[in-house]
């Protein structure tokens, strides 16, 4: 439905209560038509306004982390024995960068000279004493050296901190007690109510 234009008509101001003309008219905020003469804005502190502040947090952030030691592949045979009967065995790892006291852990080592491939990947790993920049020494913790002064070790070897490349499991142990029915066999019966067979203790049929 359409209205009329009321260019001649006049209104009733809901603040003064006085006629004005209609074309004049206007509504305030709270919904109340006024003459313009008469329009209040709506007070500031009653229009909130978008918090400007300085943002501080970050969507979807990812703090920074140690990674994890890796392992690396050392040059072939470089191992070296010590002296005959000595269990000092000497490292070659260019670059090591690793300090006397650090634990190190090797793989894919083949036996020499009197030390075997299970004792060299001892899975505890081995603390090393640094000789220089690209070498360290260890001591075996079973076998002594045959001849001394043999490389060994193989072209597989590789060498990482104590637990790299192991994947970090956690085990859960659940335990699942059976209490065992005790089954007593009864050695009389009553045989005013079944029949049984006395020399067996079975039931006789039909």
């Amino acid at each position: 439905m359409g209205f009329a234009s009321g260019k001649h008509a006049k209104f009733i101001s809901d603040r003064s209560g006085f006629a004005f003309p209609y074309s004049e008219r206007v509504r305030e905020w709270n919904g109340a038509i006024v003459h313009i003469s008469e329009f209040e804005a709506k007070h500031p502190q009653l229009e909130p306004t978008r918090d400007l502040s300085d943002d501080i947090a970050l969507k979807d952030a990812r703090s920074d982390r140690t990674e994890p030691g890796s392992e690396r592949i050392l040059t072939q045979d470089p191992f070296t024995s010590g002296s005959s009967g000595s269990a000092v065995i000497t490292l070659k790892e260019v670059g090591h960068g690793r300090v006397s006291g650090d634990k190190v852990r090797f793989r894919k080592v083949t036996g020499f000279d009197g030390f075997s491939s299970s004792t060299l990947e001892k899975s505890s790993g081995y603390s090393i004493t640094v000789t220089d920049a690209d070498t360290y020494t260890f001591t075996a913790s079973s076998g002594t050296a045959t001849t001394g002064g043999q490389r060994g070790g193989g072209k597989n070897a590789t060498v990482g901190s104590e637990l790299a490349g192991v994947a970090a499991t956690i085990s859960a142990v659940f335990t699942l007690t059976v209490s065992a029915s005790v089954v007593t066999s009864t050695t009389t019966f009553d045989s005013s109510s079944i029949t049984l067979d006395s020399s067996t203790k079975t039931f006789d049929e039909g």
